[in-house]
């Protein structure tokens, strides 16, 4: 493997560069079934994984300053379709501010929610706070995660950029039509600021769903009624509440 093995593409109007442009959108990612990822970190530790891109792109200039790192890389990856572009090109379709010169595309893979507990991620809007709360998940081993379908895309670029790779490691799937927690057998958790079981003392069911809710107005009201047990975080009075992912933390360290 070389560099002689990418191949060159140097127009706009390549429909290669077209579908990069698209995924932007989380409409087309859906459409598709594919998501990108601008990261060589992240790329390449999914690689170590096992998780290989079905495309990638790279800029002149990234190849000239990582080129051993990229052959290394491609080397371990079984795809055919690797493609040396400018840094004009990189711009027309990238979603950071500055461009890492580095593009891979993935397929969405479909997931299932294996036994054990599950993390239901009601409303959770901003992509930091979803990726940073994907990325403390696998930290503790809560593998089954849940999304409604008011929480922002799991493949926006942001969301990824904080997951890192989780994003590949976690079973992740959506619950559209909110009829999971409906149909859901576990004892249901649900958190507040200021009210509830102390969570230092409260012992856990071996398996649950713990709900995590939206940033400014917490758990939807349905969902708490759902609910078997309400906890808090036991903290000064001088602070309302937590940010999310802060409280994310806490929550699977404790209940882990």
């Amino acid at each position: 493997m070389s560099i002689n093995d990418f191949q060159i593409i140097a127009s706009s109007d390549n429909n290669r560069i077209k579908l990069l442009t698209k995924l932007s959108a989380k409409k087309y990612r859906e459409a598709e079934g594919k998501f990108l990822v601008e990261n060589f970190v992240i790329i390449r530790d999914a690689l170590k994984d096992g998780y290989d891109f079905s495309a990638l792109f790279l800029t002149d200039e990234f190849n000239l300053k990582h080129e051993e790192a990229v052959i290394a890389l491609c080397n371990k990856s079984k795809s055919k379709e690797l493609f040396l572009i400018n840094d004009k090109l990189n711009k027309v379709y990238s979603n950071l501010d500055t461009p890492s010169g580095i593009t891979a595309v993935y397929d969405i893979s479909n997931k299932k929610i294996d036994k054990g507990s599950v993390v239901y991620l009601n409303g959770i809007s901003d992509p930091g706070n979803l990726g940073t709360i994907l990325r403390s998940a696998l930290a503790f081993g809560f593998d089954n995660i849940i999304l409604d379908n008011n929480c922002v895309d799991i493949y926006n670029p942001k969301v990824i950029g904080a997951a890192k790779d989780a994003i590949f490691k976690l079973n992740i799937i959506e619950d559209k039509d909110g009829s999971w927690l409906k149909k859901n057998k576990l004892p249901i958790y649900t958190t507040s600021s200021h009210k509830g079981l102390d969570l230092a003392t409260f012992k856990p069911a071996k398996a649950f769903c713990l709900v995590l809710g939206n940033e400014s107005h917490g758990v939807d009201k349905e969902i708490e009624k759902m609910a078997d047990k309400n906890l808090k975080i036991s903290m000064s009075s001088e602070i309302e509440s937590l940010n999310v992912a802060t409280a994310a933390a806490i929550l699977f360290y404790e209940l882990k």
